[in-house]
């Protein structure tokens, strides 16, 4: 950050009683309302759903759902992720994915991946920055926003990848 003042970037888990400020996040951060169901698996993957403060302010999140694949492997979907506007270029996306990054290699998840709009290159270089990779095209993914379709973003996390 240079010169000047270093300021704290925390991170916090979401519980039942926190979770209202992902709520507002994800009101001032995304183009799409997220169900009941969002915020039960985002409650429900623990460590794998964080909230970012940045001077005591939150301003940003991720929230992950574990999935079970077909023969039991386990990987991470990220539903969302975002920074208040503000806020971005600090290194706050950056510590929030590098924080589920981590979570992924010491419990060997060998995949994690997540839907990104086709028309959002920010998001695409951010992702690719860290190693994902643009695995599918899913036409008319969403509804009530244009351009309806995405990608599929994923990182696979070999085995030389995965900390001991």
């Amino acid at each position: 950050m240079g010169a000047g003042r270093e300021v704290a970037i925390s991170l916090d888990g979401v519980r039942d009683k926190n979770v209202m400020q992902l709520k507002k996040l994800n009101t001032a951060l995304f183009p799409v309302r997220y169900n009941d169901k969002y915020y039960a698996d985002a409650l429900a993957s623990g460590e794998f759903t964080k909230l970012a403060y940045y001077s005591d302010i939150c301003v940003g999140s991720i929230a992950c759902r574990l999935e079970k694949k077909e023969g039991g492997a386990i990987r991470v979907y990220i539903m969302t992720l975002g920074v208040l506007a503000p806020y971005r270029g600090l290194g706050i996306g950056t510590k929030l994915l590098n924080h589920v990054l981590d979570l992924c290699s010491k419990q060997n998840i060998p995949e994690i991946y997540l839907h990104v709009q086709t028309n959002n290159e920010d998001a695409i270089n951010f992702y690719k920055k860290f190693g994902f990779e643009i695995t599918e095209t899913i036409k008319n993914y969403y509804t009530n926003i244009d351009p309806p379709d995405c990608f599929v973003v994923t990182k696979f996390i070999t085995p030389s990848q995965v900390k001991k």
